[in-house]
């Protein structure tokens, strides 16, 4: 790492990374998860159908409905699983004195861990969609719309992302990989817990725009109904869920999201409505500054960290 200008010790750095998580069996355990999560989306319906004695209907736009097919749940695991212990670790396990004595700045070295965080995550999401298109296919007949697949890994990438962010930002200031876990879980949790509740019995439901996760639940107006294509009539309003409105706006951009809460003697009582643009639009703003202010977070607490500790 030490000739060179600036890029060769980043693509160092990286290369780096992503040979200490394939020695740790990190970028392996990934990629088995996201086949394992694949193979569950695809062979439970048809399971299903065999223990029901229903045919599985022929679905053109499984793949495209479906995406990387993980949720939110499905994109926290993942960003956890690649960077519980990026940062932490290097402490955990000595490596961070000789690391960071080397003549490379901190945030080059930040930097490149993100990178190949990254390249991992997207090496997993391209792995998953393509197995997707492949399984959909064959279980649900020809696909359609599967031009549309990078904007589900666009998507999912964002989302993700936010996660791996309170991942590293934990990681960073804990110097645990057990409590960047933990403590992100935690965050996971409260958030899974509380957004449902919150969005169907508050007139305050539209605070979860700005918290992250799945946010509030809304419904498309018209789905079923003379929409010319829907994915369904609930929709994630939040930020987990960026993959699935991106390709709903690139199917028909006129959607609008309706609100709902439900009142006293369980009457359903209509909120608001927005263009789903506005929607997915503030969803990938909320995340991008989620991430940007947790990452700068964890870089400077990595930058200002004891070697020696």
């Amino acid at each position: 790492m030490a000739g060179g200008g600036w890029a060769p010790r980043f693509w160092a750095v990286v290369r780096y990374e992503l040979l200490w998580n394939i020695r740790k069996k990190k970028l392996i355990g990934v990629l088995v998860l996201a086949l394992l999560l694949a193979t569950l989306a695809l062979v439970l319906p048809v399971v299903l159908s065999n223990v029901t004695g229903l045919e599985l209907a022929r679905n053109p736009n499984y793949v495209v409905d479906t995406g990387i097919g993980v949720g939110g749940l499905g994109m926290f695991l993942f960003a956890v699983a690649v960077a519980m212990n990026s940062i932490s670790g290097e402490f955990e396990g000595g490596t961070a004195v000789t690391l960071l004595t080397k003549p490379v700045s901190r945030t080059t070295i930040f930097l490149g861990k993100l990178t190949a965080a990254l390249i991992t995550l997207g090496s997993a999401y391209a792995l998953l969609l393509a197995y997707m298109a492949v399984g959909g296919t064959i279980v649900y007949g020809p696909q359609e719309n599967l031009h549309l697949l990078p904007l589900s890994l666009l998507g999912a990438t964002l989302s993700t992302l936010m996660w791996m962010s309170i991942v590293l930002a934990v990681g960073s200031i804990s110097k645990s990989s057990l409590l960047a876990a933990l403590g992100s879980f935690g965050v996971f949790m409260a958030l899974a817990v509380g957004s449902p509740i919150i969005s169907m019995a508050s007139d305050q439901a539209w605070i979860l725009s700005y918290l992250p996760g799945g946010g509030a639940t809304g419904y498309l107006a018209g789905a079923g109904g003379g929409t010319p294509y829907t994915l369904g009539a609930a929709v994630s309003t939040g930020t987990d869920g960026i993959a699935a409105n991106l390709v709903r706006y690139a199917l028909n951009p006129s959607l609008n999201v309706t609100f709902f809460k439900v009142a006293n003697r369980m009457q359903v009582v209509e909120l608001y409505s927005e263009p789903l643009s506005a929607v997915l639009a503030r969803s990938i703003l909320v995340a991008s500054a989620y991430s940007a202010v947790l990452l700068a977070a964890a870089w400077y607490t990595f930058r200002r960290a004891e070697v020696l500790d």
